[in-house]
């Protein structure tokens, strides 16, 4: 069936919004299935460059149906803002974003909370977007859905009682009950006005254009070593962005999924705090971020910055059944000489071939190197694999040889036009 995943292979940034949208030429319905807007697309796109934290990055391109899930946490604020920097940008998206009736409600509280832990030290350097305490009153089955924020009675009894289950937190912050509450019913009408006409029950548009055999792509927040059930634990998100989350975020079965694709860079990145094994300061962590542009599309914080880690990858391919890689960033390893790639990791004086789930085994680990030649020059012209130069051949090859999948996009370049397609027989990418 017409249908594919694509997963952040690491922890998120790995460039998967250029990905999406490049794939996105080649299908009829984006849907995204989890996060919320700490996640942060960049997109280069006629020559501009749009961000994009909540709608799919589809909606850039003309006649294409975009879905926000029922598994997305949404803020109102936030997904009106984005709607009206798209207008306003001549992007035309009322009539092709369906937004499920289902999917949570980010309110200030939310938002309020998240930072109070994060003052506190109670933190794992989060966005400060509301998402982890709106996840979890989903999870503590009082959360607010979509459906309920468009019935104003609902609405107003739900926030009652939830402000009152959290009075206790929220009352030793430093804004009163009160006025929190005003916060909350501030825009309210005409937040809940604008979304009104976007609402439709998702899964059954998701489901429906699959019966018609359209293509519908599949894309997460964040990447899979964030899952809050397989990512580095405590320190991930309260989603889950492994292609399996499809299912319960988008209300689609398992038979329904075709393929799954890996985006991954050609080094490694992470935002926030958590384990870290091949990080790399100094000369060239700092040579990398600043050549890659490794800021936080939504916060704008440095990415820390690491070698290529295969442990890490053969974990993350092995939980989504990912049967394809795309390879982004590689222009930005030009100059680097030489390149290190994490083939295993050593822990208490033994060699660990496989990824460690405890709390602080991942701490503890060292990264076993491998080295590679490095290259140079200006791999953003390359339009071919051939185009490239052989040490970066090389590299691209080598890793795909060690990881047992094949690389079949390379990215050299923020723009469509940087991208090559290495296997000419897959349809998404044609």
């Amino acid at each position: 069936m017409p249908s594919l995943v694509v997963v952040g292979a690491q922890w998120g940034d790995e460039g998967k919004g250029k990905i999406v949208h490049f794939l996105s030429g080649n299908a009829d319905c984006i849907v995204r299935y989890q996060g919320g807007n700490n996640a942060g697309h960049t997109v280069v796109f006629d020559g501009k460059t749009f961000a994009l934290h909540l709608i799919p990055s589809g909606i850039l391109l003309p006649g294409k149906t975009n879905v926000v899930g029922n598994g997305v946490v949404v803020s109102p604020q936030a997904f009106y803002d984005e709607v009206k920097m798209l207008e306003r940008r001549q992007i035309k998206v009322r009539g092709r974003l369906h937004l499920s009736s289902t999917a949570h409600v980010i309110l200030p509280y939310h938002i309020l909370l998240d930072s109070l832990r994060e003052d506190r030290g109670r933190g794992i350097g989060t966005t400060r977007k509301g998402i982890g305490p709106c996840y979890e009153d989903k999870v503590a089955r009082i959360g607010v859905r979509i459906c309920d924020y468009l019935d104003p009675v609902v609405f107003k009894q739900l926030v009652e009682q939830n402000l009152q289950v959290r009075r206790v937190e929220l009352g030793s912050g430093p804004r009163p009950i009160a006025e929190v509450r005003r916060e909350v019913f501030k825009d309210y009408d005409k937040l809940r006005k604008f979304l009104a006409p976007f609402v439709s029950d998702s899964a059954h548009v998701i489901n429906k254009a699959l019966d018609a055999k359209k293509r519908v792509l599949f894309e997460s927040a964040q990447g899979v070593m964030l899952d809050l059930d397989f990512g580095t634990y405590p320190f991930v998100t309260s989603s889950n962005p492994v292609a399996g989350g499809v299912c319960a975020g988008a209300g689609v079965g398992p038979t329904r999924i075709s393929e799954v694709l890996g985006v991954t860079k050609a080094y490694t990145t992470r935002v926030g705090l958590g384990p870290f094994p091949t990080e790399v300061e100094g000369t060239v962590g700092n040579y990398l971020r600043e050549k890659g542009i490794e800021y936080g599309t939504t916060t704008g914080r440095p990415r820390r910055i690491g070698w290529l880690d295969l442990v890490q990858l053969r974990r993350v391919i092995e939980i989504n059944g990912i049967t394809r890689l795309a390879m982004t960033k590689l222009d930005t390893l030009s100059g680097v000489h030489p390149i290190k790639v994490c083939v295993t990791y050593k822990t208490g004086g033994k060699k660990v071939s496989e990824f460690p789930t405890g709390r602080q085994a991942l701490f503890e680990c060292e990264p076993v190197y491998e080295t590679l030649p490095g290259f140079s020059g200006d791999l953003s012209k390359a339009r071919t694999f051939s185009g490239l130069p052989k040490f970066a051949r090389d590299y691209v090859e080598w890793v795909e040889k060690e990881l047992k999948v094949s690389i079949d996009i390379v990215s050299v370049g923020r723009s469509q036009e940087n991208t090559i397609i290495r296997d000419k027989s897959f349809a998404w990418a044609r």
